[in-house]
């Protein structure tokens, strides 16, 4: 069914013929915004452009020059993904890796209540004490993001590349502008946008490029 099958996720000639719709939609309306990409960039903005319904997202993408390479060796390493919630984890599929999440780890939950700091920053540190190599993918809690970025830099915590879109109007927008002054391979999305959607598209998008790879 060619790459818009891949792109789109579809499986029938039905949801071939939306995919192969939807993107030419998409395309229509980012193609000046996004033409000075290479291809596979391209690929990951028409993503979540298509996941979103919103061009914006075209504007405020940010895409470190090192981010899809390091993100497909290590997805053709089956390296693990590591989430900041149940909801990003389930929506990324096809992935012949480990996609895991510990926001519901006891451990986790103690260490919250211990440091008094959010169950989404303590599953950082719990992945990271459980060995995590692979690609982190944020989408919801800042928290969590400002944490993966100390446990990277200053703990040695193995992130491969960060998807970095956490959404909301309190601390995304800031953690968001941290990872893009690190030299972790990075995507992000300026300002308070963001969210499963986003970080999703970008997972699906990854692991769609390395079958076409």
């Amino acid at each position: 069914m060619g790459n818009d099958s891949i792109f789109m996720g579809a499986s029938t000639k039905q949801g071939y013929d939306i995919a192969s719709k939807s993107r030419e939609i998409v395309r229509s309306l980012i193609a000046d915004k996004i033409k000075d990409l290479s291809p596979a960039e391209q690929r990951i903005v028409e993503r979540i452009v298509h996941s979103t319904a919103d061009p914006e997202y075209a504007d405020i993408a940010e895409i470190s020059s090192d981010f899809v390479d390091e993100s497909i060796k290590a997805i053709k390493a089956r390296k693990d993904i590591l989430t900041d919630i149940n909801m990003v984890k389930v929506g990324i599929n096809k992935y012949k890796g480990e996609i895991k999440c510990y926001i519901s780890h006891e451990d986790a939950i103690k260490l919250a209540k211990e440091e008094q700091i959010t169950r989404a920053a303590a599953a950082m540190r719990v992945a990271h004490k459980e060995g995590f190599d692979g690609i982190i993918v944020i989408g919801n809690a800042p928290t969590a993001l400002f944490e993966a970025i100390n446990l990277v830099e200053n703990e040695g915590m193995k992130a491969k590349s960060i998807v970095g879109v956490p959404v909301g109007f309190v601390g995304a927008a800031e953690s968001k502008e941290a990872l893009a002054k690190t030299k972790i391979p990075n995507i992000i999305t300026q300002g308070p946008k963001g969210g499963t959607p986003v970080a999703v598209a970008v997972a699906n998008s990854l692991i769609g490029l390395e079958k076409l790879d």
